[in-house]
């Protein structure tokens, strides 16, 4: 099921507003998310967060439109109507109207809660004659029963066993025509909503709707008393249990005595509620006071109109009362009330622990020095929606609250943020100069590198010898005019639809055995230089070098057969002849010499040896 209260991320404007009012603080607050959530398991229903967001951002789950088919079957549908109505309808002149307006809607029967009360207020008095040194909490408020349950676990046993008022009046009317009857709840407090979900067999109720959601009913059936006649409610019809909106009503339908120094029962209304159970859990032996609580009065329940002032409609649901004692049959309530004084107004009541674990201390005092609190205490500015700067850091530990709820941890890092960002724009001021010197001479650069390469293409295209350029898939980077006029006619008609050439693939313009020299290149990383070759009747020089490994190639060809290159040529190898054979004779004669010298050395070696033969003959 939806849940009862939601936040809308489009309309919020994350003021936290929602967080500072919600007394259990049910409402979390991400770093990742920022925007706050409701946390249902934790709601108690009271409805604080939807009255204080300014911008209406909170959502109050939607049973208006619910009760539209209800009222279109074929079963009978009745309206069990909370008192507080007097309070809420002023600008309805005559209650017995607004009764006819309820039938005209639909409703086949419309029931006053008040007899209802008068059932549960005698069973209240009864419960409080036989309590022995025990003392109760009154269960009538769902949102003090939900927070009991929630928050108060150990305090569920001293919750009264008792039916409120509206399912009291749910069983009496099932009483009367059978379970084939839907029962709808027009109740003051939106809390209604979930409260009626716990009843079951003949105390249930089908749907709960709030005051505010009846007046949208009138105006969309454009519903209005003045074109209506009196109508009452059906019986039974309620007594002092009329003044059950105002918080201490139904002790007086109790007809317990509300003398201060006599009263069995302490009284205590608003958000002094929660404090009210505290006490009852520290100090209820020495109080021994049974305690009727409300966490707002219904008569200004979260399920009525805004603004409205209580002790206008509390005079206003005075007034009605008076009125409709006055023509109370009394003998004919007091048979009701004997009717049903067997009716089974027991309930009971679940423990369902929301309360979470308190973090380590040094998580805690870690958490403090990051807010600038050297230490836990109880007090603090409230700012954030917490009671103390403990109970902050507590609520950031257990991941319902983020540092920057803090007014003067936001404030810190907002002037630390200002510094950095003073200290940034300052760093890029000075980047931005240097990125706009740095822009200026690379502009230059890039001006110098194209009248660079412009010279260059002029020059390219100046050379008598063939020059082109590729790329590793031998398309034309660039190429001259020399290049294209060897080529041929298809290349000079190609050039003057793409200049030089551009993107033209190698190998469908020269022979396999030209082009594959640039593939040797590309692949092998290595030079070739002064290769003949054959290329349409000409002899054609190539020299291929890289100019980038495995990426771009270039090659300068010249045509042997012109005159210009053929002196060259005749000169540059005549030279080279010349160099050999000058570099032969120097061979030779190195290698004559070194013979002469050997024959010379040995002819003085055999003349030697004669001589000394032809001496020692002598002697």
């Amino acid at each position: 099921m939806e849940p009862l209260l939601k936040i809308n991320n489009e309309t919020c404007n994350a003021c936290y507003a929602c967080v500072r009012a919600c007394p259990v603080k049910a409402i979390r607050v991400q770093t990742e998310k920022v925007k706050p959530e409701i946390i249902p398991d934790r709601c108690i229903g009271c409805g604080s967060c939807a009255a204080a967001c300014g911008p209406g951002a909170i959502e109050i789950r939607n049973t208006r439109d619910d009760l539209i088919p209800l009222l279109k079957q074929e079963k009978k549908v009745a309206a069990l109507v909370d008192p507080s109505i007097a309070g809420e309808f002023p600008d309805i002149t005559d209650y017995r109207k607004f009764v006819q307006m309820l039938r005209t809607l639909g409703f086949d029967r419309v029931h006053e809660v008040a007899f209802g009360v008068d059932l549960v207020a005698r069973a209240y008095k009864d419960l409080f004659k036989k309590s022995r040194g025990k003392y109760y909490i009154m269960s009538n408020d769902p949102v003090t029963v939900s927070f009991i349950e929630k928050y108060k676990t150990g305090l569920v046993p001293n919750l009264a066993p008792i039916l409120p008022p509206v399912a009291a009046a749910a069983k009496v009317i099932r009483s009367i025509t059978g379970n084939d009857v839907i029962l709808v709840y027009i109740s003051p407090l939106i809390a209604s909503k979930d409260e009626i979900l716990r009843f079951e067999g003949d105390s249930q109720i089908d749907l709960a709707i709030t005051f505010v959601e009846l007046r949208e009913l009138f105006t969309g059936a454009n519903i209005h008393e003045t074109d209506l006649e009196f109508s009452d409610f059906n019986a039974p019809l309620g007594y002092k249990g009329s003044f059950f909106p105002i918080a201490n009503g139904i002790i007086q339908a109790a007809g317990i005595n509300e003398e201060l120094h006599e009263t069995p029962v302490v009284t205590i209304e608003g958000e002094g509620m929660i404090d009210a159970i505290k006490e009852f859990e520290d100090n209820i032996g020495a109080i021994k006071s049974h305690f009727n609580l409300f966490y707002k009065e219904f008569l200004m329940g979260r399920g009525t109109s805004m603004g409205g002032k209580r002790i206008l409609r509390r005079s206003q649901l005075i007034k009605y009362v008076n009125k409709r004692l006055k023509i109370l049959d009394l003998d004919a309530w007091k048979k009701s009330m004997d009717d049903f004084s067997d009716l089974d107004l027991s309930r009971k009541f679940k423990a369902d622990d929301q309360s979470l674990p308190k973090p380590p201390e040094n998580k805690l005092n870690k958490i403090l020095k990051e807010l600038d609190q050297l230490e836990a205490t109880d007090v603090g500015c409230g700012a954030c929606g917490y009671a103390s700067c403990t109970d902050f850091a507590t609520a950031i530990a257990q991941g319902l609250a983020i540092p920057e709820m803090c007014n003067t941890f936001s404030s810190k890092n907002r002037q630390d943020h200002i510094q950095s960002l003073t200290i940034s724009n300052e760093k890029l001021g000075q980047a931005q100069e240097a990125l706009r010197k740095s822009e200026s001479m690379a502009q230059k650069e890039k001006e110098a590198a194209r009248e660079a390469s412009e010279i260059v293409r002029r020059m390219l295209h100046k050379l008598p010898s063939m020059v082109v350029i590729c790329d590793q898939q031998l398309k034309i980077i660039q190429t001259n005019d020399s290049f294209i006029e060897m080529l041929g006619e298809d290349a000079k008609e190609i050039n003057e639809v793409v200049p030089g050439l551009a993107g033209a693939d190698l190998k469908t313009l020269l022979p396999y055995s030209f082009y594959n020299l640039f593939t040797y290149v590309l692949a092998h990383n290595e030079s070739i230089t002064n290769r003949d070759i054959s290329h349409e009747g000409k002899i054609l020089n190539v020299s291929v070098f890289v100019i980038e490994k495995n990426k771009t190639v270039g090659a300068v060809i010249r045509d042997m057969s012109a005159p210009e290159v053929q002196k060259e040529e005749v000169v540059k190898r005549l030279t080279e002849v010349i160099d050999k054979n000058l570099s032969l004779v120097q061979q030779i004669g190195f290698i004559m010499g070194e013979g002469a010298s050997e024959t010379e050395r040995m002819l003085n070696s055999i003349i030697e040896s004669y001589k000394l033969k032809k001496e020692l003959k002598d002697k």
